[in-house]
C-alpha cells in the first residue's frame, strides 16, 4: 500500500510464459497488494508458470478474447478485488515494473488519477528497438489524437499505466473494442470525463520474445485510432451521441 491505497498489478497475458518470471520478480511487492494474471487461452504453460511463481489470483479465458477483452476482465477482477490503485503491466518483459513504485505513488498523493509510463518522453524507444516504422507510426497517431482530443501526452499507445479505481469505475468498457484499439477509446473515456493523465520517462525492451503486433495489425489498429479520435471530438460538439461516454454500471 502507500498511503493505505490498496494496489493491484494486472497482467494481461497472452503467450507470456518465457518472460512471466522476468516480469514478476521485478514487481515491488512492498508496496503492490495483490497480482492478478488473466491469461488469454495461451497455447503455452503462460497458466502453469504463474501458478509456480505463487500468483494467486489467475482468469484463465475459454477462448481468445483478444487484448481489449483480456483487459476488460483484468479490471474487473481488480475492482473486485477491493484495489484503490490499479496498474497494469505486459508481462512480455518489455517494461520493467521497477516504474510501479513512482507511478502509484503520483496517484496515492492526488497528483494525477492516471499515470501512463511513456516510451517517447527522452529517448526509450529507438534505444529500446523500436522499429523506426512504428516510431513514426507512432508519433503521427499521438499527433492526430492531441489536435482532435485537445491533450498534450508524448504517446497514446503505451501499454503500462496506473489508474486511480475511481476512474475505472465510472467508464462503461463493456462497449470498447476487445482488440488493441480498446486503449484509446479508454484515454478517450477518461478525457472525456474530465480527468488528467500524467505522464513518467519509460525505458523499453524489443527482443524476440515480447509481443508485438504485426505490420497489418499495425494497420488496422492505426485505423482505429483515428476512428476513435474523430468520435472523442463529434461527441465533444454535440454533433453524435457515443455509446462510449455512458457511465460504468458498477
Amino acid at each position: 500500500m502507500i498511503n493505505g491505497k490498496k494496489i493491484v498489478v494486472v497482467l494481461p497475458a497472452y503467450r507470456a510464459a518465457l518472460t512471466l518470471e522476468r516480469t514478476y520478480r521485478e514487481i515491488p511487492m512492498d508496496v503492490v497488494d495483490e497480482v492478478v494474471l488473466v491469461d488469454d487461452k495461451s497455447p503455452d504453460n503462460t497458466v502453469e508458470v504463474a501458478k509456480a511463481l505463487g500468483i494467486r489470483h489467475i482468469v484463465t479465458h475459454t477462448e481468445n478474447r483478444g487484448y481489449g477483452g483480456n483487459q476488460k476482465s483484468c479490471y474487473a477482477k481488480a475492482l473486485e478485488l477491493g484495489a484503490d490503485i490499479v496498474i497494469m503491466v505486459h508481462p512480455d518483459y518489455q517494461y520493467t515494473p521497477q516504474l510501479i513504485l513512482p507511478m502509484c505513488s503520483i496517484i496515492a498523493n492526488e497528483v494525477y488519477p492516471v499515470v501512463f509510463a511513456s516510451r517517447i518522453l527522452g529517448r526509450g524507444a529507438l534505444n529500446g528497438g523500436m522499429p523506426m516504422y512504428k516510431y513514426i507510426f507512432n508519433r503521427c497517431l499521438t499527433l492526430f489524437e492531441n489536435i482532435m482530443l485537445r491533450q498534450k501526452l508524448s504517446e497514446y499507445h503505451t501499454g503500462y499505466r496506473a489508474f486511480a479505481a475511481s476512474v475505472i469505475r465510472e467508464i462503461d468498457f463493456s462497449h470498447n473494442s476487445d482488440d488493441f484499439v480498446f486503449d484509446n477509446e479508454m484515454i478517450s473515456q477518461i478525457f472525456m470525463n474530465g480527468h488528467e493523465i500524467g505522464e513518467v520517462t519509460c525505458p523499453t525492451k524489443y527482443f524476440e520474445e515480447a509481443s508485438s503486433i504485426n505490420f497489418s495489425r499495425s494497420m488496422t489498429y492505426g485505423l482505429g485510432v483515428l476512428r476513435v479520435s474523430v468520435t472523442h471530438r463529434l461527441h465533444k460538439w454535440g454533433l453524435i451521441k457515443s455509446k462510449l461516454y455512458r457511465k460504468q454500471a458498477l
